[in-house]
């Protein structure tokens, strides 16, 4: 029997299980598709996806291939966000094709030993106590497989979803746009337009060509047939006043605003990630990000779980903690929809206004720049009275003393505990380091004096995905590592827990 499941091997699904294998869990992925899909719908990577692919060592060839924008854009406004005062070290939006992410993560999974079956399609399941019987149609007939667990990575249509009887509420689509990769003779380094003919965003793809993303205020709520090459040509001439020397398309592909959302991302032992889970208007391209830091949520807890590690109710804070991230997405992605595809007097008058806003008003737009490049999550703590205001918040890559910066101590996956005090001595705090299964790493930074929310915090204990679970005030370092110690029993299990 494996140990876990995963159907799809898109990127959040390749990126779950090379978290869970960072953890020497046994995973299979299945996946419908014979190859990899070569058309790429999202196109960007965002800060926090950067600095999770930092936190397991794996960001080199991203940034070797993606283009770095150092700003980002709210409902295709023309005021854009600038991400360049970040508060990360990827300062920036990273334009990559979903098909070079998936390419790349899927070596990152074969490297660290994941078991890819491709033509293999999920087509149902039963559980029992003990784990999930899943039902594969595959290129020589119908096979079963045995897990403990089985996570749904299989896009808007889940069939573990369905399978599961996971409710997946909401609205269809009531507008739509469309897409297109094409090659200008002609083009601009980039492009926003939006008036009463409708929208057009031209902006250059890593290797060459130009994507194109727009809506026709004729069409935008009529039933969505795929343009013709000529068709597009003339809508982007229409509402733009040229077509940039258009002169072929290798993709064109229509969308719309449909959003959804699984009212349970688990059930016993079926747990659901990326857009299986969340189903939305892709303003900003938030999709594939979310999933990857669904996954990165995920992967550490399951891996704990299936190794009894795992303090109570651990799995089911999945839910807990990225359902509501979920809630916030589809929040945002049809608030900006409605500024996409709307374009009476008044919607454009909202349009300047907020482009005004971005423009003008520093706190607007950083406070937009920081919840678009994925920065600003943060879980409710178990007990917010006695929590301090940052727990459950993610962690800055802190300067620390030997390796440099926090992200690097991350990449084994293990809980990190920082002491933050003058000096480089051995922190106070080391004895932990050996009382504490699965594993944690005690190590000495200095004192954090740049960030005005840190003040007067000396020990801040680091989650696997780089989330802070808790943080200590004061100097006195007996009642600290005492402290410590509770904090750190009371985080991670020291025996078996049940699955």
């Amino acid at each position: 029997m494996q140990d876990v499941v995963i159907a799809g091997a898109g990127p959040v699904g390749l990126w779950l299980a090379a978290e869970l294998r960072l953890y020497g869990v046994g995973v299979t992925v299945v996946e419908t598709r014979p190859e990899p899909d070569p058309y790429s719908r999202a196109l960007t990577v965002h800060p926090r996806s950067l600095e999770l692919l930092a936190c397991r060592g794996v960001e080199g060839p991203f940034l070797a291939e993606g283009l770095r924008v150092p700003s980002g854009h709210f409902a295709a406004l023309t005021s854009r966000m600038d991400f360049s005062g970040l508060d990360s070290p990827f300062p920036f939006t990273l334009v990559l094709p979903q098909a070079r992410t998936e390419a790349l993560l899927a070596e990152h999974a074969r490297s660290v030993g994941v078991r890819l079956l491709r033509e293999h399609r999920v087509v149902g399941l039963a559980q029992d106590d003990d784990g999930v019987t899943v039902d594969v149609e595959a290129p020589n007939g119908p096979r079963t497989l045995r897990a403990a667990y089985l996570v749904g990575c299989d896009g808007t249509r889940s069939t573990v979803r369905t399978a599961a009887g996971i409710d997946f509420p909401g609205t269809d689509a009531t507008v739509w746009a469309w897409m297109a990769d094409v090659v200008l003779d002609e083009p601009p380094r980039s492009h926003t337009t939006t008036n009463r003919h409708g929208a057009v965003m031209v902006f250059p793809l890593p290797g060459g060509g130009h994507r194109v993303v727009g809506n026709d205020a004729d069409s935008v709520r009529t039933t969505p047939t795929r343009p013709t090459f000529e068709e597009l040509r003339a809508r982007v001439l229409r509402i733009t006043g040229t077509d940039f020397g258009m002169r072929e398309a290798s993709w064109i592909s229509v969308f719309g605003n449909a959003t959804r959302q699984a009212e349970q991302y688990r059930q016993g032992r079926v747990l659901l990630a990326g857009n299986a889970a969340h189903m939305h208007f892709p303003s900003g391209g938030p999709g594939l990000n979310v999933g990857l830091h669904d996954a990165s949520n995920l992967g550490w807890k399951l891996a704990q779980t299936l190794a009894g590690t795992a303090p109570a109710g651990l799995l089911d804070s999945y839910h807990t903690e990225r359902h509501p991230v979920g809630v916030e997405l589809l929040r945002s992605t049809r608030a900006q929809a409605g500024l996409m595809t709307t374009y009476t007097p008044e919607a454009l008058a909202l349009r300047d206004l907020l482009g005004e806003l971005i423009t003008e008003v520093g706190e607007f737009s950083t406070a937009l720049a920081v919840r678009a490049a994925g920065l600003a999550t943060a879980y409710p703590p178990a007990d917010p009275a006695a929590a301090h205001p940052l727990t459950v918040s993610r962690a800055p890559d802190l300067v620390v003393n030997g390796p440099g910066t926090l992200f690097p101590l991350l990449r084994r996956g293990r809980y990190v505990l920082l002491e933050l005090a003058p000096g480089s001595g051995s922190p106070s705090l080391a004895p932990l380091a050996h009382d504490v299964r699965p594993g944690l790493d005690v190590h000495g930074a200095p004192p954090v004096e740049d960030r005005p929310h840190w003040s007067g915090v000396t020990a801040a204990l680091v989650r696997p995905d780089g989330h802070l679970a808790w943080l200590g005030t004061g100097t006195d370092r007996t009642a600290l590592l005492a402290t410590a110690r509770e904090a750190v029993a009371a985080t991670i299990a020291t025996a078996p827990a049940a699955a």
